[in-house]
């Protein structure tokens, strides 16, 4: 993980020797991109202690995971552009610390209300973790480490699926639900130190954006001028929402329609979550090698398999082979996509890298938020919303990409060996 990252043309130490990323800060990265997320699986386990320690109805306790959600999307939005302005590393600072004292505060809260008010927070804080990571890589990777980089984010956010119910299932036969939120303080707290020892600034203040709100707004819209950033953002974010519809869905259709026991789900279920590492790390692999365009091409084209997969299921009842098939297929073929979308929406702005992965991930949260209870509508067991709500996502995808990616491709030259425009002039 020692790799050799060469720095932006135009940056401060572009003509200094070639920087290197030591493992230390290679693995904080990579773990700061997971601890929101993580945040969100933990608890699983224990949501129906906590429902009835509270004393309040499955569906007003399930908005503790909406309003996490809801905090890991707009979080990304705050953070990014402030870590643009200020640095990375004082974003980092604040936003830990507000995630260590959200989690004692879900741990301590009297009602309902204020576990809601407390996991808003707590995605919030969390969020900040997921845009520094992606900011920072941007910062000190560039080229096929750059695109291995994001590969190995994708791996890890397969891996903390993971592990993130696995283990929350395991604290759940030593504590309570308010022993688990004490759980992700302490994780927060070792991350903190981890923090303050490894991480040091990775974007210098020369290339740091100024002028207040009125500058992020300029640099928004200077992102979305751009179509190929428009069109990787918005096929980063409908992918994803194919993804959590799968992850909302999934679990009734396979035990209660499908007849899987506890453990056969979690057979399942770990299975994608391991096609989701294995594809993440192709995908990141075939983007360095071949093109990050054509890399894209084949994620959306894997999602759109198993969604047709999901649908024709949902019409003419196929078998279980046929649903897990399609699941594991779809869930590769978001994590196939994932390392290239990443890549050509920060490639070419490394001066905004904050505010471009903040756009990004409000995008992954907020479209898959939206898309995750849409799959409930026709009943619980029912595989058919599963499928259009899928297919629906991935076929917008597909027309993302061929409005805003391809045509972006056509006015491009100068093309580099990873199909970027290297020519395109960034100027501030």
């Amino acid at each position: 993980m020692n790799e050799q990252a060469t720095l932006p043309t135009g940056h401060p130490s572009a003509t200094s020797p070639t920087r290197r990323v030591g493992p230390a800060l290679s693995t904080l990265l990579m773990l700061l991109t997971v601890f929101g997320p993580v945040s969100m699986d933990l608890y699983l386990p224990v949501l129906p202690s906590l429902t009835s320690d509270l004393g309040a109805a499955t569906s007003a306790a399930q908005f503790t995971l909406t309003a996490c959600l809801i905090g890991l999307a707009a979080g990304q939005i705050i953070a990014g552009p402030l870590s643009d302005r200020f640095g990375r590393r004082p974003p980092l600072l604040i936003g830990i610390s507000a995630y260590i004292a959200a989690s004692v505060l879900c741990a301590i809260s009297p009602s309902l209300a204020t576990l809601v008010i407390a996991r808003l927070v707590q995605g919030l804080a969390g969020a900040v973790g997921i845009v520094i990571a992606q900011a920072a890589g941007r910062d000190v990777y560039e080229g096929g480490a750059l695109i291995r980089y994001y590969g190995r984010l994708t791996v890890l956010g397969g891996l903390a699926a993971i592990v993130g119910p696995v283990l929350g299932g395991q604290l759940a036969r030593l504590t309570d639900w308010r022993g688990t939120f004490l759980f992700l303080a302490v994780i927060g707290v070792l991350l903190l130190v981890a923090t303050l020892v490894i991480f040091r600034e990775t974007l210098p203040g020369a290339q740091r954006t100024s002028g207040g709100m009125k500058q992020t707004g300029r640099d928004f819209r200077r992102l979305f001028s751009d179509r190929l950033f428009v069109g990787s953002v918005l096929i980063a974010g409908l992918t994803y929402a194919a993804l959590f519809a799968y992850l909302s869905g999934a679990t009734y259709i396979l035990q209660d329609t499908y007849g899987l026991s506890p453990q056969g789900y979690s057979i399942a279920f770990g299975a994608n979550s391991a096609g989701f590492m294995v594809f993440g790390y192709i995908g990141g692999r075939t983007a360095e090698r071949w093109s990050e365009r054509a890399a894209l091409v084949i994620g959306l084209a894997m999602t759109a398999v198993g969604s047709l997969g999901l649908l024709a299921t949902g019409l003419w009842n196929l078998p279980l082979p046929v649903v897990l098939v399609s699941l594991f297929v779809l869930a590769s073929g978001v994590a196939f996509a994932a390392p290239p979308t990443t890549s050509l929406a920060l490639a070419d702005y490394p001066e905004l890298a904050g505010t471009a992965s903040s756009a990004l991930g409000c995008a992954r949260f907020g479209l898959g938020g939206v898309a995750a209870p849409l799959v409930g509508l026709g009943g619980a067991r029912a595989v058919l919303p599963l499928g259009i709500v899928t297919l629906a996502s991935i076929a917008l995808g597909v027309v993302a990409h061929a409005v805003f990616v391809k045509q972006s491709g056509e006015g491009d030259v100068a093309r580099g060996p990873h199909g970027r425009g290297q020519g395109r002039q960034r100027g501030r």
